[in-house]
């Protein structure tokens, strides 16, 4: 295996309490919105710095939960024990088993330049800033994802804390429900501190993004041309169309400043790019294409998401279809005439591989669509702007997307079907009977 980082620091945990120096900086994320106050802060080093910090927490009945990046965190909390996972970054490529094996606090950036001289890349999202093994966990939705499925769909075995205080390495032939429950079940099992995981041998693609003036050509109907298009590509392809009201600031370039600006992403592992994206180009006038033949360590761009840390609230739903007079009025309720803090709409293409069975707990493999909605201010009047943005969509909504519900309440309400809520319930009371991770959901 082709070690390429491994931990600084591999034994004694560091424990902090409030006042303490550097307390403060360890609660720090990409989320800025969320006070954090938990009584003691564990930064762990290692696996057996987890293992002391679950078993601390055990011993006075207090809750536990887990920090790598700070990027998905549910909400504000106090008290109890939190687990921070950032220092552990250890990561290894197996160029011919084509697995990579990482640590809890690798970010997916790493693991991109860790693969790509070996012609192979991780199932990863579209921020290299994220915490690889946290987004799995919430099953991974890629930007190849329509290609080879959700990034869940690809562990080989995860190394866990469980409420007992022990190192479990689990497969789906040694411990099959505790390995189903982990991906995609939506957390509270335990502290994973590393996985395996397999890559997939793509060295380049076709991707980027074109931009349109929403007010200009109608963000509703580049939605509806975007839509009809997506009825005609190979599973190879996946897309994602979002629509983002960019306020009249001067920090802003030229071209975003005041606009209502709606782009299509791309990503594509055949070989006839331009040919498949000719229909998008037709939408009208571009702002911006950026649409091209890319090594995959730039994949990145595509999305070109903000590396900056802010506040923000987030909610999603899947759908079984995109019914246009829901999409149109989803969009009414989130542009620049909608009033109060603006939103961003992201729209992204399922099906394909996303909708092959696997031995995990990712719901919704029926799905062809999945809105999410991004928002920020106050709290009470997000979750409003929230609400209002997906109620049109309710008629052909199946769920939620628990990785994508941020700061509005139970992130956990809609994600599974019933069957699916009552095997993990059992699961749950086998593997942590006390509750201890009721902290982690």
């Amino acid at each position: 295996m082709d070690i390429v980082n491994t931990p600084q620091h591999t034994s004694g945990e560091l424990v902090l309490r409030p006042g303490d120096p550097g307390y403060e900086g360890e609660l720090a994320g990409f989320q800025t919105g969320f006070a954090r106050r938990p009584d003691v802060v564990f930064a762990a080093a290692s696996a057996d710095d987890v293992v002391a910090g679950v078993r601390y927490a055990a011993r006075r009945g207090l809750p536990v939960a887990v920090q790598a990046t700070g990027h998905g965190l549910p909400g504000p909390s106090t008290g109890g024990v939190l687990i921070t996972t950032r220092r552990m970054d250890g990561l290894g490529v197996d160029p011919a088993a084509r697995t990579a094996r990482l640590q809890a606090g690798v970010r997916w950036g790493q693991v991109v330049a860790a693969a790509a001289p070996h012609g192979l890349a991780p199932l990863n999202g579209s921020a290299p800033s994220v915490g690889a093994v946290g987004y799995v966990l919430g099953g991974g939705l890629g930007i190849l994802a329509r290609r080879f499925g959700y990034a869940a769909d690809h562990v080989r075995a995860l190394d866990v804390v469980t409420a007992d205080g022990r190192l479990r390495h689990v497969t789906r032939e040694s411990e099959p429900g505790l390995y189903w429950a982990l991906l995609g079940g939506g957390g509270g099992l335990g502290v994973v501190t590393g996985l395996e995981t397999g890559l997939v041998p793509v060295a380049t693609l076709y991707g980027g993004s074109v931009s349109f003036d929403g007010s200009r050509v109608g963000a509703a109907s580049a939605l509806r041309a975007w839509q009809e298009w997506t009825r005609t590509v190979p599973d190879g392809l996946t897309s994602s169309f979002a629509a983002v009201p960019y306020p009249d600031l001067p920090a802003l370039p030229e071209a975003l400043r005041g606009r209502y600006v709606v782009s299509v992403r791309v990503a594509y592992t055949g070989a006839d790019g331009d040919r498949a994206v000719a229909p998008l180009r037709r939408i009208g006038p571009a702002l911006a294409d950026s649409l091209r033949e890319m090594p995959y360590a730039e994949s990145h761009t595509i999305h070109s998401d903000p590396d900056v840390p802010h506040a923000y609230y987030g909610d999603s739903a899947v759908l079984r279809e995109l019914d246009p007079a829901g999409a149109g009025a989803l969009l009414a309720r989130t542009g620049p005439d909608a009033g109060g803090a603006p939103c961003v709409v992201q729209i992204n293409h399922l099906g394909g591989a996303l909708a092959a069975p696997a031995p995990n707990s990712v719901p919704h493999r029926e799905g062809r669509f999945l809105v999410r909605v991004l928002t920020s201010g106050d709290r009470g009047a997000a979750r409003e702007r929230l609400d209002a943005a997906l109620a049109p969509l309710a008629p052909v909504t199946i769920g939620r997307c628990v990785s994508f519900a941020f700061g509005t309440g139970d992130r956990t309400k809609g994600l599974h079907d019933a069957e699916t809520r009552k095997r993990l319930a059992v699961i749950r009371s086998q593997y942590d009977p006390a509750n201890l991770f009721r902290g982690s959901l």
